[in-house]
């Protein structure tokens, strides 16, 4: 498995992926070639013998203090083998490389092993959107990441003293994975998305 920032050489692999977990409200091209583009944004790929199995995406403005999570997804076959998890510290990693505060990401209320995937890093719900999610007429729980929090937590864990941190920890690590929904919170700090976002993991 090799873990790799996405280009938009990599578009007609996401693509592929995207229409077929999400076949009724896929992305557009032209909306993920944007994404992908995006000074704000900030895209990752696995791939497993040489085929692109997930993607990512993380919109974080340059010295903004939020960031969103845009999207998670693996294959379907892909599943239950930490590449979520895997995609979801890179994201985070890459918010801290940023100097961002909090990141919110949105998931389905009726996917509780996404939630729990969430509240295992430390996220909490901070609101939800009724009905947000259609045509299934499902709510959207609303979550939100102290990551200075969560970066001196992986910090206590690698063994690295709270004294010697300054800022966050930027160590690296993979954990198991959860299938999860995930969509931005627009923050005053940050440019709104150009696509909502969304994630099976």
């Amino acid at each position: 498995m090799a873990t790799r920032t996405a280009t938009v050489a990599d578009l007609d692999g996401i693509m592929a992926l995207e229409r077929a977990s999400f076949p009724t409200d896929a992305w557009s091209p032209a909306m993920m070639r944007e994404e992908l583009a995006s000074p704000h944004g900030w895209y990752v790929v696995v791939e497993e013998a040489g085929r692109l199995v997930g993607y990512a995406g993380l919109r974080a403005v340059r010295g903004a203090r939020d960031a969103d999570i845009q999207t998670i997804t693996i294959s379907e076959a892909a599943r239950g083998r930490g590449r979520g998890r895997a995609l979801l510290t890179a994201l985070l990693e890459e918010a801290v490389r940023r100097e961002v505060h909090d990141v919110f990401l949105e998931v389905r209320a009726d996917n509780p092993v996404a939630q729990k995937l969430y509240l295992s890093e430390g996220f909490a719900e901070v609101g939800r959107r009724p009905r947000y999610y259609q045509p299934d007429d499902v709510d959207a729980i609303v979550m939100q990441l102290d990551l200075r929090g969560w970066a001196g937590r992986r910090a206590e864990t690698a063994g690295i003293p709270a004294s010697g941190l300054e800022g966050p920890d930027r160590s690296h690590g993979i954990g198991s994975e959860a299938p999860g929904e995930a969509i931005p919170l627009p923050s005053s700090e940050s440019t709104p998305p150009t696509a909502s976002g969304k994630g099976w993991c």
